[in-house]
């Protein structure tokens, strides 16, 4: 995939988070793909936002790492093993995102 441009659909939508059961609202700046309460995500998508993504596994947070101005937060998913990066959303628990930081989760 390298060197290919991702394709984006801006999918921001309420929904239940199937780990800790938080209803999360839409982020109203950007695509909404994890919960900002305990940062959990399901692998859905091919390209952000498409929803084509046949695996369905969960997403684990496992780290952060630096980007730009902000962070994105490593996910690895608990059934096909790949591993996935998103930024965060401006309303994340950084509690946690601090403890990713330091590898205790």
């Amino acid at each position: 995939m390298k060197g290919q441009v991702k394709k984006f659909k801006v999918v921001d939508e309420e929904f239940t988070c199937f780990n800790c059961g938080l209803l999360v609202k839409p982020l109203g700046y950007t695509s909404r793909d994890h919960c900002p309460n305990c940062l959990y995500s399901k692998h859905v998508d091919i390209n952000p936002g498409d929803r084509l993504n046949s695996c369905q596994g969960i997403l684990k947070p496992i780290g952060i790492e630096k980007y730009k101005d902000t962070f994105k937060i490593i996910y690895q998913c608990t059934k096909c093993g790949i591993i996935h990066k998103n930024i965060m959303a401006r309303d994340d628990n950084m509690d946690l995102i601090i403890e990713l930081s330091k590898g205790v989760i």
